[in-house]
Parts: structure tokens; C-alpha cells; sequence
């Protein structure tokens, strides 16, 4: 017998609506201060009790909302473990799909130091993990994790604030011959 409760439909569909408004605010180019919680209830069209039924505050709905785009960022960076790596630029792609998609929300959350250092640390273990199942030793003449990490931290807040008219395609091309395989 499981011990884990099953959530309740409505809550799920709240929480979906909470969020979703929050992503609609924060793509009208709202800023995280200006973001209320009559404003979120006003959009999802439920009411603030509704609200704190489910979070304590807006820093909790926007925790969540991270930790949530961060799940759902290292799935979409798993295959880029892989070693035996058929089409490197098609999960890149896949990876860059999932920025896109959240680029309004990164858009605004990217300002933010405890963000942007969440987003670096996956993309720096992410490169570590590669080089260390392809056996790439630390050399003199292997470009620093660090300095890997940061150019394409640089390159993918540049693409969600001022190249979104740039594909996900066009942008993994870039990155790909940016950096040299064994790099990565």
C-alpha cells in the first residue's frame, strides 16, 4: 500500500493556472518586484485564497517554478552525456528548445545571482560529466570548464534577451563551432 497521497485534481489545475499566470506577467515584461498576488489570482481568474491554499508567498510560487524549470533542464541535458553521440547538434537543439520555451520567465530570473549561478553550475557539471566519459584529461591546452561554462551561460542569455529571433538550430550551430568537441 502506498503511502503517497494522490493530489487532488483542483489543486493541480490551480497550481498549473498560478503558474501559467505568472509566466503570461512576467512576459509582458512585468517585473518579479511589480508581481502581486491579486495579479496572479486576477490572471489565472482564481481568487487569492486560492493562492495561499497552495504557497506561502510569491517567493514560494516562484521557487517552485524554478525548481520545476531545472528538473525539467537537466532532463533535456541528459543525452548530451551520452558518449557514443550520433547527432550532437539534435540534443544541443533539445536542450536550447527547453530555454526557448522558457525564455520569458529566464528573461526576468536571469538578473538574479542565486539563478544565473544555478544555471551555471548545470552547464559546468554538465561539461565536467561529458569530459570525464570521454576520458578528456584536464591538459594545459584543454579550455577551462570554467571558461566553457561562462561563454555558453553568456551565449544563452544573450539568445533569451536580444536573439530570440535566432532558432534553437541556428544557435546550437553556433555553440558547436564555438567549441571544438573535445572541449565539451
Amino acid at each position: 500500500m502506498s503511502t503517497h497521497k494522490k493530489e487532488d485534481p483542483r489543486a493541480i489545475r490551480s497550481k498549473r493556472m498560478l503558474k501559467k499566470a505568472v509566466f503570461s506577467l512576467l512576459g509582458e515584461n512585468l517585473d518579479i518586484p511589480q508581481l502581486t498576488v491579486q495579479k496572479i489570482a486576477n490572471r489565472a481568474e482564481l481568487n487569492r485564497a486560492t493562492f495561499y491554499l497552495h504557497y506561502d508567498d510569491i517567493n514560494d510560487l516562484l521557487r517552485q517554478i524554478v525548481h520545476e524549470i531545472f528538473d525539467d533542464l537537466a532532463l533535456k541535458i541528459e543525452p548530451l552525456l551520452e558518449v557514443k553521440s550520433s547527432n550532437e547538434q539534435e540534443r544541443l537543439v533539445t536542450f536550447l528548445d527547453c530555454v526557448y520555451d522558457y525564455r520569458k520567465i529566464f528573461a526576468v530570473l536571469i538578473e538574479n545571482k542565486g539563478f544565473k549561478n544555478n544555471l551555471f553550475n548545470l552547464i559546468k557539471n554538465t561539461i565536467e560529466r561529458r569530459r570525464k566519459a570521454r576520458n578528456i584529461e584536464s591538459t594545459k591546452d584543454a579550455v577551462s570548464v570554467d571558461i566553457i561554462a561562462s561563454s555558453l551561460l553568456g551565449i544563452i542569455m544573450w539568445w533569451i534577451k536580444d536573439g530570440t529571433q535566432f532558432s534553437s538550430e541556428y544557435i546550437a550551430g553556433q555553440i558547436i563551432s564555438m567549441h571544438a568537441k573535445r572541449h565539451m
